[in-house]
């Protein structure tokens, strides 16, 4: 297994005198992202179980950024380091401020629930509690109590010769105050809801019967404690959760080998502080004092909530086979010439290709190509970056299968992909144990580029390289559910710009003069901030300037400023930002000609494109690239990121009319204001509503009738 090695050149970073003025809060922003997604849980124009769907994932997004910021934070308060975001706060003023936004955002949250259980009912859906239920439901669950949950349950009680139990990352426990009859005692117990049991039971069907009954473990545990304490006085049960911080320091520049590392830094996640518990409202005060006390919590760490506390445990309810109520089911499509040549190499060799997933298959094109390079006798080496990949992933399967085969295959997996540490040092080791070359990058940087590089003997005297460069995962399941572009090439420029990442990668290459592609930390910074200086001097020059950058986050301060010359001097800049953007648009003086979209629905925003109109009138004569960074400090610096332009005109085309879609959007776009509120956009009187993920699908059915 090869060690990470050091960057000999990683940047450091910028010093430079910034204006708080001239940016949004990050913390606040990225909260904002978070209320669009809770407002299409609240949205009645989707489908009903569509919007409990928004409503689990505004959670779940909750919960990480609770994990990582507030975790953060805290660790910055604690630490002493007096430290301001870029718009002026301080570590103690972000904490009461994104306090205040949870706290609005969840009261909002519990009425949509309220409105979207009422509705459920409608359609014969019930979450129903004990005393609801007849002697025959009852008997049902309190078997399946005795036979399904009870063995796996640990019963935690303190007293003097019992510590407070560990409570772990995200478990759902019940808190029990308990009284011995005998001794007149009142301890507390802990019983944890593992995870291995599911959060809903459905309760069977009467024959003939189109109801769903549920019932929660929660319910089933709790109405049978009697088995779990038997002869004492159950006094109150109250639900609670608690979130650690998951911002582990790994201590990098010490490490000898960042398997080991990670590993323990896994380990710390789980022991970390406890940086938020979730609690019923009606909780008594005194247990609420002894839990803020046991886990060392303040006030404004507590948020009292009723049911649901963890809303991912509705997902049961969203994946009922219930089509009406979700929206019309998409099938990627397999471009044509997929289909029509099975020898994907020589498909290569006719022409570039651009793929859009999911609306056009990943399964059949990109997992082909890698599977492809497997199996073909011509193939000699096959080269990949991992960041996430899916648990039984075709990949994987794929590399295992190519190094049986004596190929010589290399793969770089990302160790450090938050909160998928587990699953790749899993798969590192599968890869590994395979025959695998399996390298972790390079020492202070995630490796975050999506690349594969293939390499095939064509005939006698002919080596040709084959690549992929995607803005998405090599993931199968996210596929279907992110929007990503890829572009699969083999064009020499730039595979021999590919062949030299893998070695920076994989070697000691001290390669700076990239002339195709955008590589981080090397050149892509000074690129793109080279073409926005272009378009600022074609302005002065009268001629056509233009900006169109699409993204996940936007932050980086160099670039924001950048941005601000180029509208002060009259570039047109449009911004399409999914989530947190730090730069202020419309403002007079410094950005009246930046405007800010973020494109919220059916599927996650994900591909990274970049346009500079440079100097031409005709849009496709532009440069348009695409890649894995987004223009955040992070991506720039601190993360291996590739970009690639895209040079045949056709691709242009398709790229052009994606960023028109994306423009004419009045159904999931919203507009970011100077004060870093955001209005959604809506269909004017007489205008005909355009939905981005609609009308993508759409057309690609139309076009895949008229092949």
């Amino acid at each position: 297994m090869r060690k990470n090695k050091k960057n000999p050149r990683r940047p450091k970073k910028i010093n430079f005198n910034v204006n708080p003025e001239h940016f949004l809060n990050r913390d606040e922003s990225w909260l904002q992202f978070n209320r669009r997604v809770l407002m299409e849980a609240g949205d009645r124009r989707n489908p009903l179980l569509e919007r409990l769907r928004f409503l689990i994932i505004f959670s779940s997004n909750l919960d990480e950024f609770v994990m990582k910021r507030v975790g953060y934070l805290k660790h910055l308060i604690a630490s002493g380091f007096n430290h301001r975001s870029i718009d002026g706060k301080t570590s103690e003023e972000l904490l009461g401020l994104i306090r205040k936004y949870i706290t609005g955002d969840l009261e909002l949250q519990r009425s949509i629930w309220h409105e979207i259980e009422v509705e459920l009912k409608g359609h014969q859906i019930f979450i129903s509690d004990y005393d609801e239920l007849t002697k025959q439901d009852r008997t049902y669950l309190d078997d399946y109590f005795k036979r399904r949950i009870f063995p796996v349950l640990t019963p935690l009680s303190v007293d003097p010769g019992h510590p407070f139990p560990f409570i772990s990352n995200l478990s759902y426990s019940l808190g029990i105050a308990l009284r011995n009859p005998q001794t007149d005692m009142i301890i507390f117990s802990r019983v944890k809801i593992p995870e291995i049991i599911p959060d809903l039971i459905m309760i069977p069907a009467s024959e003939g019967e189109k109801k769903f009954r549920f019932v929660t473990t929660e319910t089933i545990v709790g109405s049978n404690l009697s088995t779990l304490y038997p002869g004492m006085e159950i006094l109150q049960i109250v639900p609670f959760r608690v979130s650690r911080n998951a911002d582990v320091d790994h201590r990098e520049d010490e490490a000898e080998d960042l398997l080991i590392l990670v590993e323990e830094g896994i380990k710390e996640r789980r022991l970390a502080e406890c940086v938020r518990l979730e609690i019923h409202r009606d909780t008594d005060l005194k247990m609420l004092d002894f839990l803020k006390e046991s886990l060392e919590i303040g006030d404004n760490d507590v948020y009292l909530t009723d049911f649901p506390i963890d809303y991912s445990m509705l997902k049961s309810i969203v994946d009922l086979d219930l089509p009406h109520l979700k929206f019309k089911s998409w099938s990627p499509i397999i471009p044509k010439i997929f289909y029509e040549n099975n020898n994907i190499f020589q498909l290569i060799r006719q022409g570039d290709i651009l793929l859009h997933h999911p609306y056009e298959s990943f399964t059949g094109t990109i997992e082909k190509f890698i599977s492809s390079a497997a199996d073909d006798p011509h193939v000699l080496t096959i080269k990949m970056t991992l960041y996430r990949t899916g648990d039984d992933s075709a990949f994987i399967r794929s590399l295992i299968r190519a190094a049986e085969k004596g190929k010589q295959v290399v793969c770089l997996v990302e160790l450090k992909a938050r909160f998928d540490e587990e699953r790749n040092i899993l798969w590192a080791q599968k890869l590994e144990d395979a025959g695998v070359h399996v390298v972790y990058g390079i020492m202070g940087l995630k490796t975050h580029t999506k690349t594969a590089l293939v390499i095939r003997q064509e005939n006698d005297s002919e080596i040709m390289s084959y690549v992929h460069i995607g803005t998405g995962n090599y993931h199968s399941q996210t596929s279907n559910l992110y929007t990503d572009l890829g572009l699969l090439t083999c064009n020499k420029k730039i595979t021999d710009e590919v062949m030299e990442v893998f070695n920076y990668l994989t070697g000691s290459s001290l390669k700076t003069d990239y002339s195709e592609i955008l590589l981080a930390p090397i050149n892509m910074k000074s690129s793109f901030l080279n073409k926005i200086q272009n378009e600022i001097k074609n302005k002065k020059a009268n001629k056509p300037a233009l900006i169109i950058a699409k993204m996940n986050s936007m932050e980086d301060e160099v670039i924001t400023e950048a941005l601000y010359e180029a509208s002060q001097a009259g570039v047109e800049i449009i911004l399409i930002v999914r989530g947190f953007c730090c730069l202020k648009p419309g403002v007079k003086g410094l950005s009246e000609n930046i405007k800010v979209i973020s494109i919220i629905g059916r599927f996650l925003e994900h591909s990274r494109l970049f346009y500079f109109a440079n100097g031409s009138s005709d849009p496709i004569e532009g440069d348009f690239l695409i890649g894995s960074a987004d223009w955040m400090h992070r991506n720039l610096h601190n993360r291996v990121e590739l970009i690639t332009p895209i040079r045949d005109l056709k691709l242009k085309e398709k790229l052009w009319e994606f960023i028109t879609i994306l423009l004419s959007d009045n159904r999931q776009a919203w507009i970011l204001k100077a004060d870093g509120t955001y209005i959604q956009r809506t269909p004017q009187s007489g205008e005909e509503e355009i939905g981005t993920h609609d009308t993508l699908m759409r057309r690609s059915l139309q076009k895949e009738k008229s092949q």
